[in-house]
């Protein structure tokens, strides 16, 4: 097995190879300084002449030939016994970790999940920018106070956020906006790196969008290059990046066109050029600039990864948690979330979308989980090539699109929010007509009329412009509910084989394989209504109440707009009688 020791000449970074050891060795706390020794047992470190002499070695330093290791039990103990017994633990003790996008769904996730169950972590970096008037330190100190820290610190005391340290920074900035003493404090103390900064938004402008998801990446690329301590990087990207193909293998694929030639271009033409640039990169290719930027990313990744031990997490839609931190938490309304909210609400009666194929979502902690577990994989089984992980449920545990809109439905009736304007209940389809006159009739013109009461009692309405953000979104995730994809899961797989610990299996479960849509589905709805809409449990039983009420409304509505319905017929019908009559005579 071959060990590195990265080191400074002048202003080149090299590596340089030191032993390679007959044994597997155990890893002690020099392997996070990057050189393997002996393990406690006495194993010596020999030349390389001499090992292979003797024995022939995998990239995971298994023998050749040997039977597979057996899955080991963590040792009952706690504290540094325990973390010993663990390889992702053992891995990332003493290590410095920096993140981006620490301010995001999953950034935040994955820093709660570093401090709570990596504990012998040293410190995490995370990367801030101002944003609405509120410097950095404000913004660490609201990112601490969110919900998604509350089990971590009833668990472990509020003394553990001293590990999280604020970096002022900008992806969207040369040299990510860092001041000369934060870079040469990262490049000297870090050693493992999530890349999580990005737009999500799918209708961001082409100029912001290369300059967050493509430019972006590679200035943390750059920063990666100038770490003296280097261990892993893991860039986060998106199942969808390669969003025209309906078999997407874990590899890196050309992008439609040269990530630097569209920098160029870019920062080169002005800001009325865009809309024709973005229309001719996308083609037929990519729905949106996210994905686009995102395939980019990909592609500037593999580049510049050089030296360093580097892996992409391609997740699909990511969902509420799991089981992490707590089951159903989830902090905004994007994509799936929003629909998820507005159908319990009861304002959603139609949906363009395919029913019949699958809708791969992922939890958020499962996503957090592989990016923890990729980083041990890559830092300690080195490979050629960067490592493609497809963070998805497809292949492993799919549910479709009509029975996951059945379950959120009956979990709308059975969990109620105070919130609720009308009895839940909606149609997925296809046909573009059919939906207009549903949009129409059941969504705007409902949502005016409830503004119109709101206006009369002295309030501001709202309803409108929630179904106009509605319409928006449900335009541009109508790629995705009418669209299917098959997302191979080789090294998905391969990462569940390599975990041969039980704590570690256990603690970064990444298996969607044993997750029941049922149960889940209903801890999400939940989730919504505690996080997105605070609306406590205690609000129950007059939700309830609510929702019978407008039950019965529901009901009415239907048998007059029924009766309606059929005296326009009989009047229609007698017109046409009457007419008939008259002609005849």
């Amino acid at each position: 097995m071959y060990t590195f020791v990265r080191e400074r000449e002048g202003d080149t970074i090299r590596f340089q190879r030191l032993t390679r050891t007959c044994r597997r060795t155990e890893p002690s706390s020099s392997a996070t300084m990057g050189v393997e020794t002996a393990s406690a047992g006495g194993a010596a470190a020999v030349p390389a002449e001499a090992c292979e002499a003797e024995t022939l070695w995998t990239a995971e330093g298994h023998a050749v030939g040997a039977p597979p290791a057996p899955v080991r039990e963590a040792a009952p103990e706690d504290g540094a016994s325990a973390a010993l017994s663990s390889p992702v633990l053992e891995f990332f003790a003493g290590a410095t970790v920096m993140v981006t996008g620490a301010t995001g769904f999953v950034g935040k996730a994955l820093v709660e999940k570093l401090l709570r169950c990596c504990p012998d972590v040293r410190a995490v970096y995370i990367l801030i920018r101002p944003k609405k008037g509120m410097d950095v330190e404000s913004r660490h100190q609201e990112l601490l106070q969110h919900p998604v820290f509350e089990r971590l610190r009833a668990e472990q005391g509020p003394g553990v956020f001293g590990k999280v340290r604020p970096v002022a920074g900008d992806v969207s900035l040369p040299h990510l906006g860092l001041s000369e003493a934060d870079r040469r404090r990262l490049q000297a103390e870090v050693n493992i790196v999530f890349h999580s900064a990005a737009t999500v938004r799918f209708n961001e402008g082409l100029a912001a969008a290369v300059s967050l998801n493509t430019v972006g990446t590679q200035r943390v690329m750059r920063l990666c290059k100038e770490m003296l301590a280097i261990k892993s990087l893991v860039h986060v990207s998106t199942a969808y990046s390669n969003a025209d193909k309906r078999e997407v293998r874990e590899v890196v694929y050309a992008p439609p066109a040269d990530p630097e030639a569209v920098i160029k271009l870019v920062k080169s033409l002005p800001e009325d050029a865009m809309p024709g640039l973005a229309s001719a990169l996308m083609g037929k290719r990519h729905p949106n600039t996210y994905t686009l930027t995102k395939a980019m990313a990909e592609w500037i990744v593999q580049e510049e990864a050089d030296d360093i031990p580097c892996a992409i997490v391609r997740p699909s839609i990511v969902t509420a948690a799991l089981r992490d931190p707590v089951p159903g938490w989830v902090d905004n309304v994007c994509g799936i979330t929003g629909i998820m909210m507005e159908i319990g609400r009861g304002t959603i009666r139609s949906i363009i979308c395919e029913e019949d194929y699958i809708v791969d979502l992922i939890p958020v902690d499962l996503v957090v989980n592989t990016l923890i577990t990729a980083a041990w994989r890559t830092g300690t089984h080195h490979a050629n090539t960067v490592q493609v992980y497809n963070c998805t449920s497809g292949q492993l545990n799919p549910v479709h699109w009509h029975e996951f809109g059945r379950l959120t439905q009956n979990q709308a009736v059975e969990t109620p929010t105070k919130y609720v304007q009308w009895y839940p209940g909606f149609s997925f389809r296809t046909n573009r007509a059919v939906h207009k006159f549903c949009e129409i009739f059941f969504h705007f013109l409902p949502a005016h009329v409830v503004d119109l009461l709101i206006r009369a009692q002295g309030g501001k309405p709202i309803m409108v412009k929630i179904a106009k953000r509605f319409k928006m979104a449900a335009k541009t995730g109508e790629f995705f509910s009418l669209h299917e994809w098959d997302f191979e899961s080789s090294n998905m797989r391969a990462l569940m084989k390599d975990m041969d610990c039980v704590t570690d299996r256990e603690t970064f479960d990444v298996d969607v394989s044993h997750m029941e849509w049922k149960p889940y589905v209903a801890d999400y709805m939940m989730g919504i209504r505690k996080y997105v809409l605070k609306d406590g449990a205690e609000s129950l039983p007059a939700a309830r109440r609510k929702l019978n009420r407008l039950w019965w409304a529901h009901r009415i509505t239907q048998g007059v707009t029924l009766l309606a319905l059929l005296r326009l017929a009989f009047l229609a019908s007698s017109f046409l009688l009457d007419n008939v009559l008259c002609l005849s005579r």
